[in-house]
């Protein structure tokens, strides 16, 4: 997250996928109390003490979820990452589409609620859907980059797309 500078103090950061709340823990405390981190999971999440830092039981797929979302953030996110990942299934046709799925829905919430210039970071799987995927990021944002992160496995497929300032 440092390395790429998408999330700054005192941002609005929404986390969707949150649970257990690895990426809550980097978000809140890198936007500290100036900030807020929104956690959303199908699985409940440990509560923070931080009054900054709130969780929701949703679905990403679901309007109601994003209904709930936009009630709860004090304004316009700064960023939205998505850390979201389906019930693998060991079909790698299969995992990719549903994971594929997942990120295009964290689209659709980022659209629906970032600021102009807000970004976006999102785990997707190798495979055939990637490119279409990456080309539609790149329709809403200046920039998007493909990341292997180091800690992920070599033989891994996973991978985040960073699309930074959202277009107006």
């Amino acid at each position: 997250m440092r390395k790429y500078q998408f999330i700054k103090r005192g941002d609005v950061v929404i986390d969707l996928g949150a649970a257990p709340g690895g990426w809550i823990q980097a978000a809140r405390k890198t936007v500290e109390n100036r900030g807020f981190v929104l956690g959303v999971d199908l699985r409940t999440i440990e509560p923070f003490p931080q009054s900054y830092v709130r969780t929701i039981e949703g679905d990403i797929t679901d309007d109601e979820t994003l209904q709930q979302i936009l009630e709860l953030i004090p304004r316009k996110a700064d960023a939205v990452i998505s850390d979201a990942s389906p019930d693998i299934s060991g079909i790698w046709e299969v995992d990719h589409a549903r994971q594929i799925d997942l990120a295009r829905k964290a689209l659709n919430i980022a659209l629906a609620t970032l600021r102009p210039s807000g970004n976006f970071f999102v785990k997707v799987f190798q495979g055939d859907m990637l490119d279409d995927f990456v080309k539609k990021v790149r329709q809403h944002f200046e920039t998007v980059m493909v990341i292997k992160p180091e800690a992920s496995r070599a033989k891994s497929s996973e991978m985040f797309v960073l699309a930074k300032n959202l277009k107006q």
